[in-house]
């Protein structure tokens, strides 16, 4: 089996491929996946990376690494795929060939500007994808919405104020209240975006109990593994190049954590190296075109 990069007493980080730890996993082992996959949009993130191949190589590729999520979770397991709309279109029936759809949420983007002959972009999109009817689905509420200046509160709910949930108002498929760029004052990777800890964090808590297994095989900069910490789920992840800054982002948020042994049985979610399966089998190979609320806070 692949040698963790670094262990904390929650997680498991691999500096590997996200298709080589996938293929040594037994199928139905993790109960949430949430993955941030380059968009191949030519973005540099001052590591290497190209992330400007033909657009078929790509397709291939996410194909592959999509299918091996949705092939560990357990029934009744959840899957967000953040994307832009344009490839949530074209991942949206990948997914549907193993799971069931829940929802398109829609996640407001701030600070872009008009392309072409297009309307104003103002969202991102994160697929939410079950296998099966979710075995959690926890509720999340997020505080009355108030103004930054004032503090008043923004709505009047109809006249019905008080006769809403003292714990605040339901969280919706709608997501104004985030951003997709993390604040560059707290990035690990300076002058690379990187996704604010708000949108892993409401995916974790609505689909996960207290020890339950994440899975994110696009690591980058560690956002979905904080909040899996912050939140006492275990989690596994994969990244090939900025696995150094990961982990100093651990470090430095749960420094009692780091190097400590997890707390759940990482192996027994793998199967013996001499019995790979064909998706493994097939990297080895040959190349691949990639190097390859009351809740919320």
């Amino acid at each position: 089996m692949i040698k963790p990069f670094f262990t904390t007493s929650h997680g498991v980080l691999y500096n590997a491929d996200c298709l080589e730890v996938l293929g040594q996993m037994k199928s139905g082992v993790v109960d949430t996946v949430f993955a941030d996959p380059p968009f191949n949009i030519g973005k540099d993130y001052k590591n290497g990376y190209n992330d400007k191949v033909e657009h078929a190589e790509y397709l291939v590729w996410c194909r592959q690494w999509i299918l091996e999520c949705c092939r560990v979770l357990k029934l009744g397991g959840s899957f967000f795929l953040y994307a832009t709309p344009e490839l949530a279109v074209q991942f949206a029936p990948i997914m549907g060939e193993m799971l069931d759809f829940r929802h398109w949420i829609a996640l407001s983007m701030k600070g872009t500007y008009p392309r072409g002959k297009k309307l104003y972009p103002a969202h991102y999109t994160l697929l939410y994808y079950t296998r099966g009817t979710p075995h959690v689905f926890n509720k999340l509420r997020l505080p009355i919405e108030t103004c930054r200046h004032c503090g008043g509160e923004i709505r009047d709910y109809g006249g019905h104020r008080n006769k809403m949930n003292p714990e605040g108002v339901n969280l919706s498929d709608f997501w104004s209240d985030t951003s997709p760029n993390r604040h560059k004052k707290f990035k690990v990777r300076p002058g690379v975006n990187e996704l604010k800890l708000v949108i892993p964090e409401r995916a974790i808590l609505i689909s996960t109990g207290l020890g339950g297994i994440v899975f994110d095989p696009f690591g980058g900069g560690g956002s979905t593994y904080q909040a899996a910490e912050k939140h006492h789920r275990n989690w596994i992840g994969t990244e090939l190049y900025d696995s150094e800054h990961i982990r100093n982002r651990i470090e430095e948020n749960y420094p009692f954590s780091i190097s400590k042994k997890p707390r759940f049985n990482v192996e027994e979610l793998f199967v013996n190296e001499n019995n790979q399966n064909e998706v493994l089998r097939r990297v080895k190979g040959k190349s691949v075109p990639f190097g390859v609320g009351t809740y919320i806070s």
